[in-house]
């Protein structure tokens, strides 16, 4: 069916879609936590903007098996 197909191509997207913003959002706080240590006095080391990889990475395995499970059904409609 086609739907599999377009289900498959559209979470595969969302995977890298969410894989790239976690890796951009993730830079962006690791460097205002950098700068907010020198120079405005922030108590939290920069290595506390790794804690956003967690639920980025969760909603990549869980997109990431969606689409093995929706490609898994289209081959098997064909």
């Amino acid at each position: 069916m086609k739907k599999y197909e377009y289900l498959t191509y559209l979470f595969a997207a969302l995977t890298i879609l969410l894989s790239n913003v976690m890796c951009a959002m993730v830079a962006y706080n690791y460097c205002t936590l950098q700068w907010g240590g020198r120079y405005a006095g922030y108590s939290a080391p920069p290595s506390v903007a790794f804690v956003y990889c967690i639920p980025y990475g969760i909603g990549i395995i869980i997109c990431g098996i969606l689409t093995w499970v929706f490609n898994k059904k289209h081959q098997k409609s064909l």
